[in-house]
């Protein structure tokens, strides 16, 4: 199967879609605001890398045919110079990868669309930063400067983000995960929306719950006048979603509601990326959100208490890592007090990480490698700094938001991390021993003496001890493996819960 529409199947096949098709799929069923889109499947990739990198003919007349359709979908025209259509190319594996694979947006445009967008807005800025925008995700994407023709642009960044799936970083990122390499990547061309149209334009991400610390409340970042690379790259300081309620409280209202929605559909909490144009709200992802392993304690709890998750569901959420890091000791409260602080951030993953500070990922792979505890140290981090990020007992970025590459890669990691700590403020701690507490935001001079957890520090994980505890009574077996990990956590933390009865 080549190609599949958005919103004209009643269920896809992840694997053969990936999980950003299969998200928007479902959120068109659901009647939410989705821009038009269709997706090459995995099993185009697969004859993409059998006929050595190249897109066969019968692919390339197939999308020829969907953008056509597009072009009546969304009442605009590829190329035109009236109405012109810009598209997006975007990866889409099975199991998310966040950023590891290539996207390339405001495809379709050329010296020509360029004028016709400035007289069809009458904002020539807007349209000069599009292009340029293009011009420049193009060549860093696909190697080469853009041509002038959209169909060639769009042959060249299809073929792109089929090859970015055995990227070094993705590759990287695969091994890191116990991910096959043998799934492929779907790619999906959907209409473009504009977060950098006008002063009720912007772009931003959203999370149902918080994915840092398991609150129930909503949490996400906006950035007016932005498009969505603009937010999770990590190069902006973003909002919070209190900008948006207070400029356009309408869209913050459909947003919140659409949230509730996806995560009573999907059974997890969500992370939603979305755009707005012009007052209007559109969604362009939902995926099951990435969380810190304190989160997901909290969140495991919480989800049964909603009564989205039976308790069998709930335990299965929690991975045994996540245990084990939630366990591990906290700064000593005494060493903290006394300690020199050297900068602060925004929390990103909470837990604690001590070592040297490096600003290079290179040299971070190779000191651990010799066995030297490494900080991680960036002005912000981007797919390319992967193999740093998983060495390093901790990650710090100058600039980014909660939302950012960064924030959302340490967090399925399990490290501790703090972003936004200011440009300029991170150069001078190279070399220099430190001790990051990414629930605080802290950084603190040195290697600070630890304190053991325990129980009272997390009843969410007292509760899900006993849900376990209870499971294998029910069963006559052993501790769930999820909570036997938490004997083998740093420190052997005395959390009673925990314990065999």
């Amino acid at each position: 199967m080549t190609l599949l529409w958005m919103g004209e199947h009643d269920r896809l096949d992840r694997e053969l879609v990936g999980g950003k098709a299969h998200s928007l799929n479902l959120m068109r069923l659901l009647g939410l605001p989705v821009p038009p889109a269709f997706v090459l499947t995995t099993e185009v990739c697969a004859r993409f890398y059998a006929a050595g990198g190249e897109l066969d003919a019968e692919v390339v007349a197939e999308v020829r045919d969907a953008v056509r359709t597009l072009e009546t979908k969304a009442g605009r025209r590829f190329g035109d110079t009236e109405a012109p259509l810009l598209v997006s190319v975007r990866s889409g594996a099975a199991r998310s990868m966040p950023g590891m694979m290539d996207t390339v947006l405001n495809l379709g445009v050329n010296a020509r669309v360029e004028r016709a967008l400035a007289d069809l807005t009458g904002d020539g800025a807007y349209a000069a930063d599009t292009h340029r925008r293009f011009r420049e995700q193009f060549e860093r994407v696909v190697g080469t400067p853009a041509p002038d023709d959209p169909w060639e642009q769009l042959t060249a960044a299809i073929a792109a983000v089929f090859r970015s799936w055995t990227s070094s970083r993705a590759v990287a990122y695969r091994r890191h995960h116990g991910i096959p390499d043998d799934g492929g990547t779907s790619v999906t061309v959907q209409a473009m929306v504009f977060g950098n149209l006008d002063d009720d334009s912007g772009t931003g991400v959203l999370f149902s719950r918080n994915p840092l610390t398991g609150d129930p409340a909503p949490y996400g970042e906006w950035l007016p006048r932005g498009q969505g690379e603009d937010v999770v790259s990590g190069r902006h300081d973003p909002l919070g979603l209190d900008a948006l309620a207070g400029r356009l409280p309408d869209v913050h209202a459909e947003l919140l509601s659409a949230a509730r929605r996806l995560e009573e559909v999907g059974k997890d909490v969500q992370d939603i990326e979305f755009t707005v144009e012009s007052g209007r709200l559109w969604l362009l992802q939902s995926r099951s959100a990435k969380r810190s392993p304190d989160a997901a304690v909290r969140l495991a709890v919480a989800l049964h208490e909603a009564g989205a998750l039976t308790v069998d569901e709930a335990l299965r959420t929690v991975a045994p890592e996540q245990v084990e890091a939630v366990c591990r000791p906290r700064v000593d409260p005494e060493a903290k007090a006394r300690a020199t602080l050297l900068a602060r951030g925004e929390p990103a993953c909470p837990g604690v990480g001590a070592g040297r500070v490096v600003l290079d990922v290179e040299e971070a792979e190779e000191l651990a490698e010799s066995g030297v505890d490494v900080v991680l140290a960036r002005p912000t981090t981007d797919p390319d700094d992967v193999a740093g990020m998983v060495v390093s007992t901790a990650i710090l970025t100058e600039i980014g938001g909660s939302t950012s590459h960064a924030a959302v890669v340490s967090r399925e990691l399990g490290t501790p991390c703090v972003v936004g700590c200011g440009t300029g403020t991170l150069g001078a701690l190279a070399g220099r021993q430190v001790t990051v507490d990414g629930m605080t935001g802290e950084v603190f001079e040195g290697i600070l003496r630890l304190a053991p957890s325990s129980e009272a520090d997390d009843p969410a994980l007292a509760t899900l001890g006993r849900w376990a505890r209870e499971r294998a009574g029910d069963a006559g077996g052993p501790l769930p493996e999820v909570f036997a990990a938490a004997r083998r956590a740093i420190g052997q933390t005395p959390i009673a819960a925990l314990s065999t009865p």
